[in-house]
C-alpha cells in the first residue's frame, strides 16, 4: 500500500497544531536560487537552497543552506560520516520526500516518517531568523521563526547535523 504524500495544506495544518506561526507568500514557480529576488525582498530572513544527495553507500541526505552558501561536496562527507556524494535521483526524491526537483525543502521531511533521509543544516541558516522554505511546492515560500523551525523538526523526530559550510570551505 502506498503512503499518502503530505500536501502544503497538511504541512500548514501540522504547523497550526504545533502552534507554530507561519507566513506564506504565493508566487510564480522558482526553480533555482538565482530566481525570485523580488520574493526574497518581500520575506526577510534566511532563504534556503536545498540539495537532495546520495552517498556511495546509498545513504540519503537533505542539505539545507543559505542561498549563497558554497557547499563543498568533496569535503562534506568527512564531516558528516558519509561516503562520496552525488545528487539523488528524482524517483528516490519523490519516494522518500514526496517532492519533485525545484520543490526540495526541509519541510519535505514531513514525508519521511521512517527517517530514511539524514538532514544536514547549514549553521548560518540555523542562525537566521526567520527561515524561509518552499512549502512542498515551488510556487510559494513559507517563513517561520528559527525557534519554530527547530520545534517543527523536533515534532518530526529529526535532529539536524549542523555544519558550518563557511568554515568547511575555508579549511580547504
Amino acid at each position: 500500500m502506498e503512503r499518502a504524500v503530505k500536501t502544503p495544506a497538511d504541512l500548514f495544518a501540522l504547523l497550526d497544531r504545533l502552534g507554530i506561526a507561519h507566513r506564506t507568500l504565493e508566487h510564480a514557480p522558482v526553480f533555482r536560487v538565482g530566481e525570485g529576488d523580488d520574493i526574497k525582498a518581500a520575506l526577510p530572513g534566511g532563504h534556503a537552497k536545498n540539495l537532495f544527495l546520495r552517498d556511495a553507500k546509498g545513504q540519503l541526505l537533505l542539505v539545507s543552506a543559505l542561498q549563497d552558501t558554497r557547499i563543498d561536496l568533496k569535503a562534506l562527507p568527512g564531516v558528516i560520516g558519509a561516503a562520496r556524494l552525488s545528487f539523488g535521483r528524482e524517483a528516490m526524491l519523490l519516494e522518500t520526500l514526496g517532492v519533485t526537483p525545484g520543490s526540495v525543502t526541509a519541510f519535505a521531511l514531513i514525508n519521511d516518517p521512517a527517517h530514511a533521509v539524514r538532514f544536514v543544516l547549514d549553521a548560518a541558516l540555523a542562525a537566521s531568523d526567520p527561515v524561509n522554505f518552499h512549502p512542498l511546492v515551488n510556487t510559494a515560500t513559507t517563513a517561520l521563526s528559527r525557534a519554530d523551525f527547530r520545534r517543527f523538526l523536533a515534532a518530526l523526530g529529526v535532529t539536524p547535523i549542523v555544519v558550518d559550510f563557511d568554515e568547511l570551505g575555508a579549511a580547504r
